[in-house]
């Protein structure tokens, strides 16, 4: 028995009044079959007669969502829960891409031969409520049961290119192992370009919800690797072919340590879904450019500046999978500094250090990229356990008020027409270097900093 939202109850009795029979599919059976939460629910309608008809039904209930009727599919919300009503639908594929498909809903399909359209056998079981039975055509709850990752049918599966993306992301969330058909055929598919006829902004989604719905993004990465798609994504294709250091990263080469990296910073996610989004693609990336930055002299590996040339790798990676300038500039100044914190408690950086660092990059962001990167390697249970030099910068950050935002300038250009100065170009250059002076503690009020610039800029007054 799958236990369904008490405000759900009334509609579904109210489907059943009108001789329909509501089955709840896919996610929702899924999840509550794993005792996992979800506010979404699919429900397909069996002997339903029209959409007409189902319109007239629930509308009582709320304010429909008919964009997709089209399609056969009425959505309502219902409180916090996103319900999508459809009659039993089939999908034919036309044209190239994840969208070239026809869907069509058929009122007189049976249960079996419309889950045939679903690509995983764990998301195509169905529930009744009333007979409080589960629906299973495809061993679905046998593969949920053995942790197995398998396709409902292998002839549509390779229609749509998104999967073998979905297949990593789900692999990873539910700590699922590939079956090996499943493998073959996704590796068939991003052989056969699969990957190149998606958009971004679907690629990007997939990987969204491997990044924030999985504590070990690395078992849908690692797939990934095995499928063969890293070439796609570049420069990570590379990685494992780059050593590091045995001493300081005992794991491996740079491939190794990422996965390790990643699923670190998975356990530290905030719970803000844009900040930890930037927060593991910066962690996936903050190594990209030490393939082409690593040198082995005398037996020495090092890879010099490779955090800054990663900026611009990253910049490229990126914009291949989205377009969403804002995320990526907030992922690209913590690859540039991802070392610096480890640098600081090395060298007890000053204060001034420190305040300056955080004009450039979000300090409690980039503590944790780096506690990530620290973290993320070693093996044999010989991984460290605390992160010094990130606590050491933590609290100085946290007493000097930089944690979360770079201090506040304390002469603004209301101070120079106060003092008699018309606004001009010179006003920025000014102000920069009264920044800066702040920056460098040689005042730490306005009344100093109107002081100091009456003492050090003569001139420009």
């Amino acid at each position: 028995m799958i236990s369904l939202p008490l405000e759900l109850h009334p509609i579904l009795d109210e489907l059943r009044a009108h001789q329909i029979t509501p089955i709840v599919v896919g996610g929702y059976v899924r999840d509550a079959l794993l005792n996992l939460h979800s506010k979404d629910i699919d429900i397909e309608l069996y002997n339903l007669h029209s959409l007409e008809m189902l319109e007239q039904i629930l509308k009582p209930f709320g304010k429909l969502n008919l964009v997709g009727k089209s399609f056969g599919v009425i959505k309502l919300r219902l409180h916090e829960l996103e319900i999508d009503f459809s009659p039993p639908r089939t999908e034919s594929k036309q044209t190239a891409g994840h969208k070239g498909f026809e869907v069509c809903y058929d009122f007189e399909l049976d249960f079996s031969a419309a889950s045939l359209r679903r690509d995983f056998t764990i998301n195509a079981i169905g529930y009744n409520s009333q007979t409080k039975t589960l629906l299973d055509p495809h061993n679905g709850l046998e593969d949920l049961h053995n942790k197995r990752l398998r396709c409902v049918n292998e002839k549509t599966f390779i229609e749509d290119p998104l999967r073998p993306m979905r297949a990593i992301q789900f692999a990873a969330r539910f700590d699922l192992t590939c079956d090996p058909k499943l493998l073959h055929l996704c590796k068939e598919m991003i052989a056969n370009g699969a990957l190149e006829e998606l958009p971004k902004e679907r690629i990007f989604e997939e990987f969204k919800k491997l990044f924030l719905l999985s504590s070990k993004p690395s078992i849908g990465m690692e797939l990934l690797h095995r499928m063969g798609g890293l070439p796609f994504f570049a420069p990570l294709d590379a990685l494992e072919q780059t050593p590091q250091d045995p001493l300081s990263h005992p794991e491996g080469n740079v491939w190794r340590h990422t996965l390790m990296a990643l699923d670190v910073m998975a356990s530290l996610r905030t719970g803000d879904s844009k900040r930890d989004l930037t927060l593991m693609f910066a962690v996936l990336l903050h190594d990209c450019a030490k393939p082409i930055t690593t040198v082995i002299n005398n037996g020495e590996i090092n890879a010099p500046k490779h955090a800054k040339a990663g900026v611009e790798v990253a910049k490229k990676f990126l914009e291949k999978i989205t377009d969403e300038h804002a995320l990526r500039e907030d992922i690209l100044p913590l690859i540039r500094y991802h070392g610096k914190v480890q640098k600081f408690y090395e060298n007890a950086a000053s204060i001034p250090e420190i305040l300056r660092l955080s004009t450039r990059v979000p300090l409690e962001e980039l503590i944790l990229v780096s506690q990530a990167d620290f973290l993320g390697r070693g093996v044999n249970g010989k991984r460290p356990k605390h992160f010094e030099a990130g606590e050491w910068l933590y609290s100085h950050a946290k007493k000097l008020g930089v944690l979360h935002a770079p201090p506040q300038p304390l002469l603004m250009g209301r101070n120079l027409i106060a003092l008699g100065l018309t606004p001009s170009e010179n006003f920025k250059i000014i102000l920069d270097s009264a920044y800066e002076a702040q920056l460098n503690q040689q005042f730490f009020t306005t009344q100093e900093a109107i002081q100091w610039i009456k003492k050090e800029l003569v001139i420009a007054l």
